[in-house]
């Protein structure tokens, strides 16, 4: 047996379960135990905030909201029992609780045999040598809970902050596509109908292409399009903290996601530089823009105060009704029917979560910024004030 010896002074932070250096959010909690929630860490004093701010997002999040989502009928009704006095955040840590109150442990009774394919059963496993069985545990989306409600405060933020607006839609399940050249959205477009697809047309493809899937107990995918307007510029760090590097690893955290493309994506491989290239121009007031936007918004991993916009894949959801075959824990092979309730297709309800991930990014990067390189007078002739923004958009 080996012995293993540790400096006592070495601090390990390995969990996986924390988020951002500024503008720290802790999740915890699982799918089938007693609630979910999240420490928010690094919050601005004097912020309003309430219960109802998070709980805007939360209800977009929540289960059981249509015939499109899982079942599971859910309140999601959080609770904030620290960090906030008066209606006003006081600087220090803010507790998220939100309860579970729709458990089927029964429902897992064959997975806790059998692995799920392509779910996180196995790995799991693989992992830590046990597991939560019901619900999934960690892998669970209801993780995400505390997420959103971290992302409402982020967003609330960067909205009194800096103007910034952060918003997501569904722009492809399976094979029905938004085009390319849709433009772009207002957000009462995108609550308009269960599916968060801006477009009334493609959104009734989308829904009759979901419900094809869901009566046979089958499963589809989808992108979902976040946009974030009147960013600040200078969000980012040059090398291994580029703000699109930030973004890419805080959507791909969220369950289900297989894919991220920032500004033109991997379209731009058939690009030539004269024809990528965002020239610049000088507004009527002296701004620098760009009059075109291949880049996303991001150049050199700092923002530029052009519009953000990037696509988030999400696979097809793992737990289906049909018939696949597995092997057991005790490896055997065998036949699986999976039980439980689940989204036919994840990404109506994924619109808030990846809109909570990219608004934490961007707060996180915020205070990074203003902790850095605003402690002094700034550089007038280059750099802007966060406190008027006034960035119109350009194209996407």
């Amino acid at each position: 047996m080996n012995n293993l010896s540790f400096n006592s002074n070495i601090e390990v932070n390995a969990a996986g379960s924390i988020y951002g250096n500024h503008f720290r959010v802790s999740t915890f909690g699982e799918s089938h135990g007693g609630g979910v929630g999240c420490i928010i860490d690094g919050c601005p004093p004097r912020l309003p905030l309430s219960e109802a701010d998070m709980q805007v997002d939360l209800d977009r999040r929540r289960p059981g909201q249509s015939r499109i989502t899982t079942p599971r009928k859910e309140t999601d009704t959080c609770t904030i029992s620290s960090g906030v006095a008066e209606g006003f955040t006081t600087g220090t840590p803010i507790h998220v609780f939100v309860p579970n109150t729709d458990q089927r442990g029964h429902d897992y009774k064959e997975m806790s045999l059998a692995y799920r394919p392509s779910h996180a059963d196995a790995t799991y496993d693989m992992k830590y040598g046990v597991r939560s069985v019901q619900g999934g545990g960690r892998s669970s989306a209801r993780e995400t809970i505390g997420r959103v409600a971290a992302g409402a405060v982020a967003k609330k933020i960067l909205k009194q902050f800096a103007g910034t607006e952060v918003f997501a839609y569904v722009s492809q399940v399976h094979k029905v596509v938004l085009p390319e050249d849709y433009l772009m959205p207002e957000i009462s477009q995108i609550e308009s109908n269960i599916v968060r697809c801006p477009d009334p047309e493609y959104a009734e493809k989308m829904i009759a292409a979901i419900d094809a899937v869901r009566v046979k107990g089958d499963s589809v995918g989808g992108v979902v399009t976040c946009i974030v307007r009147n960013a600040p510029r200078g969000l980012g760090s040059p090398v291994f903290d580029k703000l699109e590097a930030e973004l890419a690893k805080a959507a791909m955290s969220l369950p289900a996601t297989k894919g991220f493309e920032f500004g033109s994506g991997f379209a731009g491989t058939y690009l030539t530089g004269s024809e990528h290239n965002d020239e610049f121009y000088m507004t009527e007031d002296g701004k620098i823009r760009t009059r075109t936007n291949r880049s996303g918004g991001i150049q050199g991993g700092i923002s530029n105060g052009e519009i953000i916009h990037m696509r988030i894949g999400f696979k097809p959801t793992s737990t289906i009704t049909k018939k696949q075959n597995t092997v057991t824990r005790d490896k055997h092979e065998t036949e699986l029917i999976a039980r439980g309730r689940h989204d036919p297709c994840v990404v109506p309800r994924a619109v808030p979560m990846v809109e909570a991930m990219v608004a934490l990014v961007l707060v996180d990067q915020l205070m990074a910024q203003f902790a850095q390189n605003y402690m002094f007078p700034i550089n007038q002739e280059l750099q802007e004030s966060f406190e008027s923004p006034n960035h119109a958009p350009a194209n996407v």
